[in-house]
Order: C-alpha cells, then structure tokens, then sequence
C-alpha cells in the first residue's frame, strides 16, 4: 500500500508533464502558423498596415482637433473685432479689394469643335482664372456663357465645387443674349483694331476654344456676324517675341487684370507672359532670349513663371534657360498669327 500511494504522485506528475507538453507542441505550431501568415508581409507592409491602424483609431482625435482649430481661430476673430483690430485674414482682404465694373467674358460656344482633351484644358484655364480674379486688387464682373455641353460635364467630374464659386456668372445663353450688343468687344487676333485703352463700361469677351489652330478666323468672324465691336491687345506695340504669338485663355484675362492694377500696357505684358517666350520690349529685339518656335501644343500654362517686373535686367534673357514645355492655351484659333 505503502508503494502504491508512493506511485501516485509520480503517475500524476507524468500526466501533467504530458499534458504541458502539448500545450506547449499546440502553441508552438499556431506561433509557427502565425509566423508562416506575417512571414507573407514584408517589414515595409507590416509597417504600412500598422500606420493605417493607427490612422483609423486616431480619426476622432484628429476630428476633434479640427473642431478646437476652428473654434480658436473664430474667437481670435471675435476678440480682435471688438479691440478694434482689422483681421487679416484672405476673407477680409477679398473685401478690402476695389472691384471693377469691367466685365469680363469666355465664350464657352465652342464646345462641338474640341476634343475632351482639349475641353479639360480649357477647364484648367478657367479655374486660373477664377483664382487671379478672386485674388487682384480690382476683381472684374467674371462671366462663362454658353456654359453647357462637355466642359459643364467635365467640371461636374473634375471640379464639383465650381458650383460654389464666388463671383462668377455661370450663363447657358451665348453672351450677345445677356449682354447688350453695344457693350461688348471681342478680343480676337485677327482684328485690325489695336485696344488702346479698357473701358470699364464695356463687356470684353474672351474665345474660349483649343484648337491647335484648326479653325483660322473663327472669333473674328462670329464678332463680325453678330456685328460687335472687336480688337485685339496692343501686344506688338510693347513687346517682341521670337516664338509664335500664342495667348492662352488665362493669359488674356491675367493681362486685363495687371492692366487694371498698374494702368500700364509693357508692365502688363511683362508679369503675365510666361518666360519661355523669350518677350522682351520695343526697341530690345538684340536681346531676344531663346524662346520655343515649335508649333504651340494648346497645353495647360499653371506652372509658366512669367517675365516678371523685377526682372530689371533684360542683358541674361538669352543665356536664361527654356522652361519646361508646358501646354498653352490660346486666345482664339488663330492666336498664333497675333500681330498686336
């Protein structure tokens, strides 16, 4: 008896031992399961999977953050109106600004003679110019008629919140419908009428069509059917180019615009231009830079630095670097052949 009861504790130690031991085998083989699974991921993927977790469990916080931001920033404002001080913050300097009476207008009527590809660059365009209208000193009356076909539908893709763009006139009529015929001047390339001065008065009407230079004369000759007034920017007058004439959209409107501001043709010229043109001014043509002679592309021009004014000295223009081939849009189909 004595040996039996002696026998039991070892039996029971046995027994524990063999069941330890597989637990033990169990949890090695799921670690080696495990492992097997996070051996498939590389460290930058584990790494990249455990950034996002702790992307999504941070959300709230960040949301929270945001909501505090704001409500700062809004009793910043509240404190300074009632100290008297003027907040200077983009909203009020938009206020601040002298708006002009000048209306400005594309002509959206092209649409059935452009590709898509060339619609989204004529959108491109029409969003620069919406963002130099919003920030000048004097913000011209901004106008898109015929607004309608696919450049409507591409901005409905692309750029949903133009429906809450400020300051602009969105019009499904052709603007010799909304517009009296007496007020309106079409800038084309082709008219014999060198624009000397802006009328604030006046509505100057922008062709807003990328054709790579297929439709020769088509803006003059709507101005000419509907019997408006035409002319066009007093280009020839001031600058010298040794690439094509080309003009895009924003080009036009951003000129108008520096026009208004500094009340001078040659300082307009120069800050809008982009720099690849080689532009210098009347009477410099020894000093004209390398600019581009090849056929224009109608690419978008965003990014073109332009022929500033602090540019003093036109003397390094030829040992200046073309910029980077960026599309351009023109003023109207025959902008190329532009002699102002």
């Amino acid at each position: 008896m004595a040996t039996d009861m002696a026998d039991t504790p070892a039996v029971q130690e046995s027994s524990h031992e063999c069941a330890n031991s597989e637990n033990e085998s169990a949890k090695d083989e799921n670690e080696t399961v495990q492992t097997g699974e996070t051996e498939t991921l590389s460290k930058r993927q584990r790494k990249r999977l455990l950034k996002n977790q702790q992307w999504e469990e941070q959300r709230e916080l960040r949301k929270q953050k945001r909501k505090e931001r704001k409500q700062q920033k809004k009793l910043e404002r509240q404190a300074q109106a009632e100290d008297g001080v003027e907040w200077t913050g983009k909203k009020r300097l938009r206020r601040s600004a002298e708006p002009s009476s000048l209306r400005l207008v594309i002509d959206c009527s092209f649409d059935n003679l452009m590709v898509l590809k060339d619609v989204k660059k004529l959108h491109k365009q029409i969003q620069r110019c919406y963002a130099e209208n919003r920030r000048t000193l004097h913000p011209v009356q901004f106008y898109l008629t015929s607004h309608g076909g696919q450049l409507k539908q591409v901005m409905d893709e692309i750029n949903k919140g133009w429906v809450n763009w400020k300051d602009v006139h969105f019009k499904l009529d052709a603007f010799d419908e909304i517009l009296k015929k007496e007020d309106l001047v079409y800038l084309t390339s082709d008219s014999p009428n060198v624009l000397q001065e802006l009328d604030e008065a006046k509505a100057y009407v922008i062709g807003g069509l990328v054709d790579h230079n297929h439709h020769k004369g088509i803006t003059f000759d709507r101005a000419q059917e509907l019997g408006i007034a035409h002319a066009q920017l007093p280009l020839g007058s001031f600058v010298k180019m040794n690439s094509r004439k080309v003009l895009a959209v924003n080009h036009v409107f951003e000129i108008i615009l520096a026009f208004l501001e500094k009340r001078d043709w040659q300082e307009a010229f120069f800050t809008v231009l982009p720099q690849r043109k080689g532009a210098v001014p009347v009477g410099q043509e020894n000093k004209l830079g390398e600019g581009n002679d090849e056929e224009d592309s109608d690419e978008d021009s965003d990014t073109e630095h332009p022929i500033s004014e602090k540019r003093t000295d036109l003397k390094d223009q030829s040992e200046s670097k073309q910029e980077e081939h960026k599309p351009v849009l023109i003023q109207s189909d025959s902008s190329e052949r532009n002699t102002a």
